[in-house]
């Protein structure tokens, strides 16, 4: 991979992870601002629910941060764009698509049906 290469996946990910720390302080404002006390029950019980959502897409994402800065360092120690597997160089459509990508489309599939053997035992 290349300088102009590894700038552009770099921008990428960077603008990814702001995107997401935006989103985040969005959700921590409305949940503190919608403290409000529902008189009816089923009002309650489906506010209850929509944070619940909420706060498990946002825990997804803390973990997608964290997947963001390792890639992150990656591209720093110069081995993003690699399998982690094999070696070999994930191609550009496969990190366009899943900038974090740490598996080749190969490696990734025989992780997936090595997952799928051990699931159905």
């Amino acid at each position: 991979m290349n300088e102009r290469q590894r700038d552009y996946f770099r921008a990428k990910l960077l603008a990814w992870k702001d995107e997401i720390l935006r989103e985040s302080k969005v959700t921590l404002q409305t949940l503190q601002e919608e403290n409000v006390n529902h008189p009816d029950l089923a009002d309650r019980a489906s506010s209850e629910t929509d944070r619940a959502i909420e706060l498990r897409a946002r825990d997804r994402q803390r973990k997608l941060i964290s997947k963001i800065d390792a890639a992150l360092q990656r591209i720093e120690d110069n081995t993003y764009g690699y399998c982690e597997e094999t070696g070999e160089p994930i191609s550009l459509k496969r990190l366009e698509a899943r900038p974090i990508a740490t598996l080749s489309v190969e490696a990734q599939e025989r992780h997936e049906k090595r997952e799928k053997v051990y699931r159905d035992e």
